[in-house]
């Protein structure tokens, strides 16, 4: 069966990002942890999968995708500065989700899901990278088709399931609130939650 539309597959892979000689392991998928996902339900990026359509079990592959084939150039504005008090309690900094290097999902005042990743804490404002982590990266992929079959009825259902809210249980990022009402900042900052103050909308 050849890899196409709604099928299922199942894939092991290395990639590596750079180029030539600078090349690093950055991920790796085995055949005990393989990726799984259903072809061509935008799911996976468009230039991924046009690189293994057709394939069937068993076939290699080994391809490269430019930036603008994957996650786009590094963009400087999507570095900003959000204040430190959305993610204080009673002046506190909540240490155990806002510290450097860790990855932060969170949720605009438009209810757009975003992920950052904190750079630098300061004395009155945290600042956080929007960039996808691969943003400006060549990513080289080689890897094997493990299996294609047929995508049961629920494996595609369960894709459309709706995903209301950012996880706090507050309502934010619903289709009909406009703002986060979680309560206060300490539960906004554990889930990801901007206020309706925040000025990280867009990016």
């Amino acid at each position: 069966m050849k890899i196409s539309t709604n099928k299922f597959v199942s894939l092991s892979y290395d990639l590596n990002v750079g180029e030539g000689e600078e090349r690093e392991l950055m991920e790796r998928a085995t055949a005990e942890t393989p990726l799984e996902f259903i072809y061509g339900t935008n799911s996976m990026l468009e230039a991924f999968e046009k690189n293994l359509d057709g394939l069937v079990e068993g076939d290699a592959f080994d391809f490269v995708l430019a930036p603008d084939e994957a996650y786009g150039e590094y963009d400087d504005e999507a570095l900003v500065d959000l204040p430190r008090h959305i993610f204080e309690q009673d002046g506190k900094l909540n240490e155990e989700v806002i510290f450097e290097g860790n990855m932060v999902p969170m949720t605009d005042s438009n209810g757009n899901r975003l992920s950052g990743s904190v750079v630098e804490i300061n004395d009155d404002i945290v600042k956080m990278d929007f960039n996808h982590p691969l943003a400006g990266e060549t990513l080289n992929f080689s890897g094997k088709v493990l299996a294609v079959r047929e995508s049961t009825p629920e494996e595609i259902a369960a894709l459309f399931a709706p995903q209301g809210g950012c996880g706090c249980g507050c309502g934010c990022g619903d289709d009909n609130d406009d703002f986060c009402d979680c309560g206060d900042e300490k539960e906004m900052a554990e889930a990801g939650c901007c206020n309706s103050s925040c000025d990280c909308a867009g990016h």
